[in-house]
């Protein structure tokens, strides 16, 4: 089976950490907005890719093995102290050094994948780092007074209501970003295509955002996934029900079509009003348990492992 799992940060390794329990063959597909943090210091110093959600996804998908363990934790491991390294995560660092060396990005994360042991691959959204801005309201006395907020650190901090969002490339022209040919590939061909969990407007819709890759998602005959949130994210969602997810993701991508809608039973007061947004969509609700007991904001691994199991079974003769 053939699975791409689109998204970022922590949302995409949840569903990459679900994903290689069914397969092998798992694909991340990582936006590239990022603008805070060591992503955002490298990004601004060197003009590259925003590297931090690239590097999670590559962690995520590392080898069980010892070697590829390893390789994971150095990744993931941030310098201390007060220097000019202090906060940087040592993976940010590798994925800088290989980009100099190697100038494509594509190139640089195959690279990446062999060195932590991965089977499958993690790709960029687009080939450069994207600029991104925002319509949001309830910041001003006029609940109604819409403003623009730039940047993806902004905007999901930001305690307004977010509206809608758009991407462009970074060199001031506002012209839509291009998808990698990679991506687009991995979308066409894959059997499964999983969207969120994650911060929505920040790491989810910018996938649906970026024209080819909106196409490929449009038209690909993978049966598609939606997995929502398990709470709203402070800010960006606030406020938000899980049917308002999906309604937001309809507005920005009015053409996608999904086979299948997975939340949490107890993150959904009104079932009823998720399956009816859900249909909207030609999609089924999936209701199950995949928090994890300790932290309810998290998806359990296992669980939604099996809720993803349990779905692509509603369809698939491949599967079985």
């Amino acid at each position: 089976m053939r699975a791409v799992a689109l998204g970022g940060g922590h949302g995409l390794q949840a569903s990459l950490a679900a994903l290689r329990q069914l397969t092998s063959d798992v694909t991340a597909v990582v936006t590239v907005a990022d603008d805070g943090g060591s992503s955002g210091r490298l990004r601004r110093e060197l003009g590259m890719l925003p590297p931090g959600d690239l590097r999670k996804a590559l962690a995520a998908l590392s080898s069980a093995d010892t070697s590829g363990q390893m390789w994971s934790q150095v990744f993931e491991h941030r310098f201390g102290g007060n220097g000019a390294l202090a906060g940087h995560a040592v993976g940010n660092l590798v994925l800088a050094g290989l980009l100099e060396v190697l100038e494509d990005p594509v190139e640089v994360l195959d690279q990446a994948c062999c060195l932590l042991g991965v089977r499958g691959r993690v790709l960029p959204m687009s080939a450069a780092p994207v600029d991104m801005e925002a319509d949001v309201t309830g910041l001003d006395t006029d609940p109604r007074a819409i403003r623009t907020i730039r940047g993806q650190v902004a905007i999901a901090s930001t305690p307004g209501r977010v509206k809608e969002i758009r991407l462009f490339t970074t060199d001031g022209q506002r012209k839509q970003p291009i998808a990698t040919p990679e991506a687009v590939r991995a979308v066409f061909d894959a059997d499964v295509v999983v969207l969120g969990p994650g911060s929505w407007f920040t790491s989810v819709l910018p996938h649906v955002m970026v024209p080819e890759l909106r196409e490929a998602l449009v038209t690909t005959r993978a049966h598609r996934l939606v997995v929502l949130n398990l709470v709203p994210q402070p800010g960006e969602t606030a406020g938000f029900s899980p049917e308002q997810h999906l309604h937001v993701l309809s507005q920005h991508a009015p053409r996608l079509r999904v086979d299948a809608v997975l939340a949490d039973t107890a993150s959904v007061p009104t079932p009823d009003r998720l399956r009816a947004a859900a249909a909207e969509l030609g999609a089924q609700t999936l209701l199950d348990q995949v928090a994890t007991s300790a932290s309810p904001g998290r998806h359990e691994p296992g669980a939604l492992a099996a809720c993803l199991a349990a779905a692509l079974e509603r369809r698939t003769d491949w599967w079985r």
